[in-house]
This record gives structure tokens, C-alpha cells and sequence, in this order.
């Protein structure tokens, strides 16, 4: 793969499937409030660029949740003042990649009541109001869903979100929404095989973003860092991974391109925790026979998300095969030691020293020389490589200190 062929845009629909990922059961949140957003925007008579703004906000709006905890509490309370917390992270983490720090406004201000939006520039007020109203409907229209009956809940639905013009939401954007929403197609439009049309059809517009290697590594440390937020034992992990990983992959003399794939990879590898509860990511005793086979759910939740990207498939594989074991044992994919390719094994040995080396809810980070003895064993018992076992050796001192956390407490932002 040459990163110049990769499509940014492929790149962010693909993984704002991983956002969705943290609603559990409910799997296009994001996309709905986006297509919604763009619906309404389009009915008032907004330029192509607002409304193509407008679907951006809505598909990236939650950027900073994480947590499923927090998730049930933005879905379960119609107006949680609670709320801001997440839009704050969410902005900052947006404003930190320069190609998306366009929506960060947007998104910080995205569960502002209309009376507040004030002093806000006009155009940032009304974008981030509508994602406010769509989001809103959207939980809404996902009750009613759950239980089919999302057309006869329309009516109730309109006349909810009519009742809050003025405080919540700017009573121009409720015309829209009432003007739009009377059709039935916009409501049908938000069920799951309408969704996945419309995603199909946003991917194959013309005008092709393409990202360089630089552009990906920033999009994927984005996301990583949106997965490590999920619970403080996970923070900063993925991070940890990409950097032993590129380690790993110039010490095995792999060229520069290969290398910064599979930086990306270690970035992100476990994307798919994000349809993890919290409560099993922070259990502090041993796993069930159930909790364990869902906890191996994310390695093919990362392969289905990163595998949709044309261009990714090097480094769909390498990310999601980190729990793959030469002898055939590991999972999702039970792989024999011909089919895992020497990146495949890089980074399941990063991701395995640096676990070893951060705090786990049942344990504490090891110190480096008890790492080393529980990889030499693993060497031993054919299940580690014994080339990446000699470079961890020889590296150890080095490396035990790359896998520690580096970025302190993220600058006072954090996702509530």
C-alpha cells in the first residue's frame, strides 16, 4: 500500500463505525444524526458545503465517548447537563488533528442549549444546535426503533422536540426539522439498511481526499486515543503499542513505509474494545467462559472496521490477528504459524509487553526483568518468536521505558 492512495474520507466513515461501536446494541447513532443533520440542512436551503459540514458534525459529534457507562447516561437522559464533559474532550481531541479541527467548535458546543449559544460566532451556534436537535431526536427515534414502531412514534417524536424551541433549540432549526421530518422517508431513512446504503453512497462521491503517511498516523493516534479513554487502565496503551511496534519493525530492517503501517496498526488494534462494557474492561477478578469470549470480540471488531478501507489491507490483518498464536490457539481467527506474517508477530509481541508493563484492574505493571522472564516462556512454549524475544532482551532497559505513558494527564482534558 503507498499511503498517497488512501482516502482520508474512507478512512474517518470507517471509523466512525468504531464511535457507534459504544452504543452496544445500537450501532448507527452517529451516522443517523449526521444524515438527519444533512436532511434538515438541506431543507432550509443551506449551501452544499454547509450540508456536507452538517453530516460531518453529526457522524463525529461523539468523538468523546468512550465509555459505555456514559453512553447509557447520554441516551437515557433527554437533557443531562452532565453532557458538556464528553463534548469538551471530544472537541480537543478534534482540534489536536488539523484535518478535522474544523468540526471541533461544532462539536464542543454540540449540547448547548439555544439561550446559551449567545456569544458563539452565528454560523458555529446553529451548526452545533442542530447536531444538538438531531442527536437528540436520534435518541428518540432509537427507542421507538427497538421496539418497531418508529413511524407511529414520529408525531410524539415532533411534538417532543417542537416543545423545547427557544430554550433548548433555535426555533428555525425546529422548522426545519418539522418541514423535513413530515415525509416518512426520513424516517425510514434512518433504519439500519437505509443507513448502510447511504454510507455506501457518501464513500463513492467523487473528489478523492488522499491522506500521505503523516495524515494516517495522525488520524489513527485520534482514534487510539479515543479506545485507550475508555477505562485508566487502558490509557495510553495503543500509543505504547505503536511505539514498540515501529521499534520492533526497524530493528527487523523493514523499510520506512512498512514501518509507519505498522505504527498505524499499533495505533490502532483495539478499536474494537469499544463495543467492550466497561465493567468487563475493568473487572478486577478473572473473566467467565462468557466475559472471555466476548473480551475476544474486539480483534474481529477491529478487522471488520479497518478492513472496509481500501489500502488498509496490510494493516486491517496485522492489527486485527494481535491476539493470533503460531500454534493455532489464539482467536478470532485460529491462524496456524504459516498464515502470521512477520508484522502479524511484531506487534502481537508489542502488544504483549507493553499489557505486561501498565497497571490491569487485576494486577500491577510488572517491573521489566519479570516481563522478560513471562516472554521467555512464552518463547519457550513456541508461542513467541525467538528473533523478537532476543530484541527484547537486548532492548529491555529501552524498551520497558517506551511502553510507559507520555502524555501525563492529557493537558486537564478528560472525557465525563
Amino acid at each position: 500500500m503507498s499511503a498517497r492512495q488512501v482516502d482520508l474520507r474512507r478512512v474517518v466513515y470507517a471509523l466512525s463505525d468504531a464511535l457507534d461501536l459504544v452504543g452496544i446494541n445500537d450501532l448507527h447513532h452517529g451516522k443517523r444524526v449526521g444524515i438527519m443533520a444533512a436532511e434538515i440542512a438541506q431543507t432550509l436551503g443551506w449551501t452544499k458545503e454547509r450540508q456536507a459540514l452538517a453530516f460531518d458534525a453529526g457522524l463525529l459529534h461523539d468523538i468523546g465517548v468512550s465509555s459505555t457507562d456514559l453512553h447509557r447516561k447520554l441516551v437515557e437522559d433527554f437533557d443531562w447537563r452532565g453532557a458538556i464533559g464528553h463534548a469538551e474532550f471530544g472537541a480537543h481531541l478534534l482540534g489536536g488533528f488539523a484535518p478535522l479541527a474544523y468540526l471541533a467548535p461544532v462539536v464542543h458546543d454540540h449540547h448547548t442549549h439555544w439561550l446559551e449559544l449567545k456569544q458563539v460566532d452565528g454560523e458555529v451556534a446553529n451548526m452545533a444546535n442542530l447536531i444538538f436537535l438531531t442527536d437528540r431526536a436520534d435518541v428518540l427515534a432509537a427507542s421507538a426503533m427497538a421496539s418497531d414502531t418508529l413511524l407511529a412514534s414520529a408525531p410524539k417524536i415532533r411534538d417532543k422536540l417542537c416543545s423545547c424551541a427557544g430554550p433548548l433549540f433555535n426555533p428555525e432549526l425546529v422548522d426545519g426539522f418539522l418541514r423535513a421530518s413530515r415525509k416518512e422517508s426520513f424516517w425510514l431513512g434512518l433504519e439500519p439498511n437505509a443507513v448502510r446504503d447511504y454510507m455506501v453512497a457518501k464513500a463513492g462521491e467523487p473528489g478523492l481526499v488522499s491522506a500521505d503517511l503523516t495524515t494516517l498516523l495522525g488520524i489513527a493516534r485520534l482514534f487510539s486515543r479515543v479506545v485507550d479513554a475508555k477505562s485508566h487502565f487502558t490509557v495510553e496503551h495503543s500509543e505504547g503499542v505503536a511505539r514498540l511496534v515501529r521499534f520492533l519493525g526497524e530493528s527487523f530492517g523493514l523499510d520506512a513505509d512498512t514501518c509507519g503501517k505498522l505504527e498505524v496498526a499499533g495505533y490502532l488494534h483495539d478499536i474494537g474494545k469499544l463495543r467492550i462494557p466497561d465493567s468487563l474492561l475493568e473487572k478486577p477478578g478473572p473473566l467467565s467462559d462468557d466475559e472471555r469470549r466476548l473480551m475476544a470480540s474486539h480483534a474481529y471488531e477491529t478487522y471488520r472496521i479497518l478492513a472496509q478501507i481500501p489500502g488498509f489491507e496490510d494493516i486491517s490483518r496485522w492489527a486485527a490477528y494481535h491476539h493470533e498464536i503460531p500454534d493455532g490457539e489464539g482467536y478470532p481467527f485460529h491462524l496456524e504459524a504459516a498464515e502470521l506474517s512477520q508484522e502479524c508477530r511484531l506487534l502481537r509481541g508489542a502488544d504483549i509487553f507493553q499489557a505486561l508493563a501498565q497497571d490491569r484492574p487485576y494486577r500491577a505493571r510488572l517491573p521489566a526483568a519479570a516481563i522478560l522472564e513471562h516472554l521467555r516462556k512464552l518463547r519457550d512454549g513456541g508461542k513467541l518468536d525467538r528473533a523478537i524475544f532476543a530484541t527484547f532482551e537486548a532492548n529491555l532497559p529501552y524498551l520497558y521505558a517506551l511502553a510507559q505513558p507520555s502524555r501525563g494527564d492529557d493537558n486537564g482534558v478528560t472525557a465525563t
